[in-house]
Order: C-alpha cells, then structure tokens, then sequence
C-alpha cells in the first residue's frame, strides 16, 4: 500500500501538540485546512479509541473514520470505515516525539491508502500519492500554525486541564 508522510517541528511540548491535533470546531478550522466540516458521530462527546468522527474535506468528499489508537500525548491512529469509493481502504497515524530543542516537539503525520478498482490502481495509487501528499504537506503546515496560534494554544492548554470523563459514545454515560 501506498505511503504519505509529513513531519514538522514546532515550539510546544508534546502534550500540548498533541492537544492541538485534537480540537475540535470551531478552533480547528482556524488552522485545518483540509477540513471544512468535523465532529464526532455515534453520541461520541471525545475522542478515544473506537469513537468515529465525520469529516468533509475542502474537496467536498466525505468520510467516517474511527479511532483505533489513543495514547495521548504520544500518538493516534484511525481508519475509514465509510468514506469516497476510490479508496478500498484507508488509514493514518499521528505521532509526537519530543522535539531537538526542549519545549519542542517532532509530530509526524503518516497516512497509508489503497485504491480501487484493481485495475486502476497503477495509476490511482501514484495520482493518490502526489494530491495526498500535497494535501498533508499543507495540513501539516496549518497546524504548525496552529501551534503557534494564541486562539488554537488556549484552548488545546483548557482540554490539558479538563480532561474529561474519557470518550463517550452513544449509550454509555
């Protein structure tokens, strides 16, 4: 399967990058720009493993995706379970390692993708690879941003200092 990575440096700890990659709308919009529509389904209130979320991309293609890792402030995964025909499937992981610098952090983004049909996926795959790419390259660009963001910062420092219960999906709480 095809691969597409990004990695970017930026001037926070992990935990609090990591709280950036996981805001929520209306802050998130203000630096994903691959986003225009995002938010939990199934009752979800959180993110956690097993919780699913809607997003609609700048594309106007739509996806459900679920979480299948969760270990802030380290990494998560998620993979589509419904999303635009092309992909027979498609999965991601962010990881945040401590940066070169103190107070930095290394976050890598890796997707990883497969096409169809069969016979197309020659071609598919090295298109895929060239508009992922781009696409990551620019999401990962807008959320060094967002760590640099006083908006996006306050309110991934106010997640850090309530947590929560955990996820919450439909029929549990």
């Amino acid at each position: 399967m095809p691969v597409v990575e990004a990695v970017t440096t930026v001037p926070v700890p992990p935990d609090l990058a990591f709280a950036v990659s996981q805001t929520v709308a209306p802050v998130r919009y203000r630096w994903d720009p691959f986003v225009r529509e995002q938010h939990f389904v199934d009752g979800a209130t959180r993110p956690g493993r097993g919780v699913r979320t809607f997003t609609r991309s700048r594309h106007g293609l739509v996806m459900v995706s679920e979480y299948v890792s969760w270990a802030p402030p380290t990494n998560v995964g998620m993979k589509m379970v419904r999303g635009p025909w092309f992909f027979e499937r498609f999965g991601g992981g962010w990881r945040f390692a401590p940066g070169p610098d103190p107070g930095t952090t290394v976050a890598t983004w890796r997707y990883n993708f497969r096409c169809r049909p069969a016979f197309l996926r020659p071609v598919a795959d090295r298109i895929g690879v060239w508009l992922l790419g781009r696409d990551i390259r620019r999401r990962i660009a807008g959320y060094a941003a967002g760590c640099a963001d006083p908006e996006v910062l306050a309110a991934a420092r106010r997640a850090l200092a309530d947590p929560g219960p955990g996820p919450v999906r439909a029929g549990e709480g």
